[in-house]
């Protein structure tokens, strides 16, 4: 009788041994299998190798204004800005885009949003939220894409706008 017990602790002990088992080997091969399909962020071969930089590209500064590529994306700075300073005392971009200056500037006026506050009130003046413009705008500069893009607009797939019929 007391041969009994002890049999089938044993067998509890078994079963967590192998179930154990197979979870560190589950384990081991995803780890394995994830290194294989997530590519290394580490940059250099060496970690503590120093690389040199890429060049700084150069800026599109033909004041042409580019096409956007999808809705509500944000319109491309078309010329320099160089020496812009954008702090909270000054934006040298509202003395071209802000509304009373666009006529004289020839600069197109920075959108409506700009001067509505998160709760949906319109401000006299451009809201605090909408003052650094580099924050969405960036220069247009002729550079090779970080990442491979297959993307073709609707227009070029043969969709035709509403009533072109």
């Amino acid at each position: 009788m007391r041969g009994q017990g002890h049999a089938c602790l044993t067998r509890r002990a078994r079963v967590a041994l192998v179930a154990a088992g197979l979870f560190a080997v589950g384990t081991a091969a995803l780890a394995q299998m994830s290194a294989e399909i997530v590519p290394p962020l580490t940059g250099a071969a060496q970690p503590m190798d120093e690389l040199p930089a890429d060049p700084t590209p150069k800026w599109t500064v033909d004041d042409i204004r580019k096409m956007r590529a999808y809705p509500d994306q944000p319109p491309l700075i078309p010329h320099s800005i160089e020496g812009y300073q954008l702090s909270v005392n000054t934006n040298r971009c509202l003395s071209c885009h802000k509304r009373e200056f666009t006529q004289g500037s020839g600069a197109p006026m920075i959108s409506v949003t700009h001067y509505i506050t998160r709760e949906g009130q319109m401000l006299a003046d451009v809201s605090p939220r909408r003052y650094f413009c580099t924050a969405c705008h960036v220069p247009q500069a002729d550079t090779a894409p970080l990442v491979g893009n297959t993307f073709t607009d609707m227009s070029k797939l043969g969709v035709g706008h509403a009533g072109d019929e």
